[in-house]
């Protein structure tokens, strides 16, 4: 087979067929030799094949998988009417996979059951000998039950292991019209996305972080082109996400992925944290040839609180999102940086420190005299409308019970550089209030707080000062109608 599938053992224009055979009475094969060549799936073999009524069919030789070195071992019993129990094994550093089975006749791969053990460095490589789409990832371990009645392929008591996440599930393939047919369920008791990633990919996400700096949106593929006959639904749960990192935020998550001519729709999206719950669905159309694929996602956040998702912290409030975003890109990453739509965050009913509170409204006095207790955060609120990948605040509002905060500006993406100016102002008298205005650059996971020198001068400190002793400190901050805003950025 070359590396555009053309194969010298079937007839252009028709389908391959299986392993099927008549009722056999009887196989002798003497000095018997099959070279197997495949460009499309990097393998190769040369195997010797011998048949008698005393030992059997027997095939043994070396080859290699995607590079790896294996002996490939095959031995079923003499060739008679009725059920043929038979063994096959690849062995080799990377690659160990072993099946134990019988053929309801011999040779007839058509219909048989079998036991399946596989062990490799990477899933990939196990899927360059059973062909069904998978990806790179760490060492991997499975066994599974199989059934195969042409055209339908069912596994069941799918167990396995990659890296450090586990897994159990069922999966029925069928073939129909030229396109492979899947159905199944697939469960994880531990998941560590990391494990879903070759050491080379890590390694290249590494290095690209070291160059560029952390970022928020992850740089996930998700360029389905390549998956052009396959369709169906796979359901999937987690009972706890792990990181090497760190605790991670996210303690379940479950959902369907439907695949229908290259349109995926992950749906169902159920992501729960420590505290509150993500829901929605993405979809990633990559169909009529489309070179690029279009991600489409819809996602929103309840029930969260700032505790949960920042860690340990000085602000409380309960946190809500939602993020309503398309655009076009290879990876997710790319695709926010094309995307149009809009994003919304609201932050309320919390708390903060009072020094904090009186610094958002530019009063230097007060916010330099030390906690004097808690303000109440009464709404943090971000609207964000997404052109092309550059995002506009409106509105940008922080509204405590001693000030308010608004800011306008842009954050790009990719990039996710910041570009926001806040000017604040306070509800009650300040004690000595700053005139001017603050910017913020850097980028989301980095961001740069910068003072303008005409605001923190002297001079303007002294005229701060003046004013707070003549009274005039300029005209107070209202309340934000914090309801309202929050139903206009979560609509």
């Amino acid at each position: 087979r070359d590396k555009q599938g053309r194969t010298n053992w079937s007839r252009p224009g028709e389908p391959e067929e299986g392993g099927s055979a008549t009722d056999l009475q009887g196989l002798i094969v003497t000095d018997g030799v099959v070279s197997y060549r495949d460009a499309k799936e990097d393998r190769q073999a040369v195997l010797n094949v011998a048949a008698d009524p005393d030992r059997g069919v027997r095939a043994e030789g070396q080859g290699r998988v995607r590079g790896a070195p294996v002996r490939i071992a095959f031995a079923g019993a003499a060739v008679k009417p009725g059920r043929w129990p038979f063994t096959a094994d690849i062995t080799g550093e990377q690659l160990v996979m072993k099946a134990v089975g019988t053929m309801d006749r011999p040779l007839d791969t058509d219909a048989m059951t079998l036991d399946l053990t596989a062990k490799a460095d990477d899933l990939k490589r196990i899927d360059a000998v059973i062909e069904a789409g998978l990806f790179q990832t760490r060492p991997v371990q499975l066994t599974a039950h199989v059934r195969h009645e042409r055209p339908r392929w069912t596994i069941t008591d799918l167990k396995g292991r990659i890296g450090r996440s586990d897994l159990t599930g069922r999966l029925t393939v069928d073939k129909k019209g030229g396109r492979t047919l899947l159905d199944g369920e697939v469960t994880a008791g531990q998941l560590d996305f990391d494990d879903l990633s070759s050491a080379q990919g890590r390694a290249e996400a590494a290095a690209l972080e070291r160059r560029i700096g952390p970022r928020l949106v992850p740089n996930t593929r998700i360029d389905i082109g390549k998956i052009d006959t396959t369709d169906g639904t796979i359901r999937f749960k987690v009972g706890r996400v792990v990181s090497a990192q760190g605790a991670s935020p996210i303690t379940g998550l479950a959902g369907r992925m439907t695949m229908d001519h290259q349109l995926l729709t992950i749906g169902d999206i159920r992501m729960s944290l420590r505290e509150g719950v993500v829901t929605g669905q993405a979809v990633i159309d990559q169909r009529n040839g489309a070179k690029v694929p279009k991600l489409s996602v819809d996602l929103r956040l309840r029930g969260a609180s700032v505790l949960s998702l920042s860690g340990e912290t000085r602000i409380t409030g309960r946190v809500a999102a939602r993020a309503v975003l398309a655009g076009m890109g290879e990876t997710v990453r790319a695709a926010i940086g094309r995307a149009d739509g809009r994003i919304g965050l609201v932050v309320a009913n919390g708390t903060l420190p009072d020094r904090y509170a009186t610094a958002l409204g530019f009063d230097a006095g007060a916010a330099f005299m030390g906690d004097s207790g808690k303000a109440t955060l009464r709404c943090l609120v971000l609207g964000v409308a997404m052109t092309n990948g550059t995002g506009r605040a409106d509105p940008l509002i922080v509204d405590t019970s001693r000030s308010r905060l608004d800011g306008t500006g842009t954050v790009h993406f990719p990039d996710e550089r910041l570009a926001l100016r806040l000017t604040g102002a306070p509800k009650q008298g300040a004690t000595l209030r700053l005139a001017g205005a603050a910017t913020v650059g850097g980028t989301i996971e980095q961001p740069d707080l910068v003072i303008p020198k005409e605001v923190k001068s002297v001079g303007n400190i002294f005229k701060s000062i003046g004013r707070a002793i003549t009274g005039d400190t300029g005209p107070k901050a209202q309340n934000a109608a914090c309801g309202a805003l929050a139903r206009q950025v979560l609509r």
